[in-house]
């Protein structure tokens, strides 16, 4: 069947929402379609149209339905403690060194864009929870939204890229070059 005269039904859409919402399996929901009719060939969608359809509605309800019970529990938390601070706009972590060198989770973000104006947001929020008072070094990956976003929201923070990142690229940069290897084992020791 040609992919424009394939089509799901209201009827099947309100079957396949409520057997996904049951844990019944969508090759299990197909099948019971198949087997209502006789055949796939008289189905006016095959399996993949399914499960497409599920990903793209079904499973978007249910995040969006997790969404709102995320920040309802934010409030409650905000509620029963006046330092917890959250701020709300619907990936990353914010990660610290303690004075015995061990990383500490500072706070955390889940960002739909990785641009100028969202690293900014993220930026502006962890200060606004800080204080107003900017680190004096950040180290970050070599994205060029994030270090725009520092430079714009803490002028005065050192931004550093991490080692791992730089590291990681080395093979790709210096393959091409005779004796990269000698190369890249002189980096590790110099950083």
């Amino acid at each position: 069947m040609l992919k424009q005269h394939r089509e799901i039904s209201m009827f099947v859409r309100r079957t396949i929402e409520t057997n996904e919402e049951a844990g019944i399996r969508p090759s299990k929901t197909y099948q019971s379609f198949v087997a209502a009719v006789g055949s796939h060939r008289k189905l006016s969608f095959i399996e993949k149209d399914m499960r497409n359809y599920i990903t793209r509605k079904v499973q978007n309800i249910f995040e969006q339905d997790d969404t709102k019970e995320f920040g309802k529990y934010l409030l409650r938390m905000k509620e029963k403690n006046q330092n917890f601070f959250f701020e709300l706009n619907l990936e990353g972590s914010f990660v610290g060194v303690n004075n015995h060198g061990q990383s500490t989770l500072l706070g955390c973000a889940l960002m739909k864009n990785e641009d100028i104006q969202s690293f900014k947001w993220l930026f502006e929020c962890w200060l606004h929870c800080m204080g107003g008072k900017a680190p004096k070094g950040i180290l970050t990956d070599q994205c060029a939204s994030i270090q725009r976003a520092i430079e714009l929201c803490m002028p005065t923070t050192i931004h550093w890229w991490c080692i791992w990142h730089i590291m990681k690229k080395i093979p790709n940069k210096l393959n091409g070059y005779k004796g990269h290897e000698e190369i890249e084992q002189e980096m590790s020791h110099v950083v």
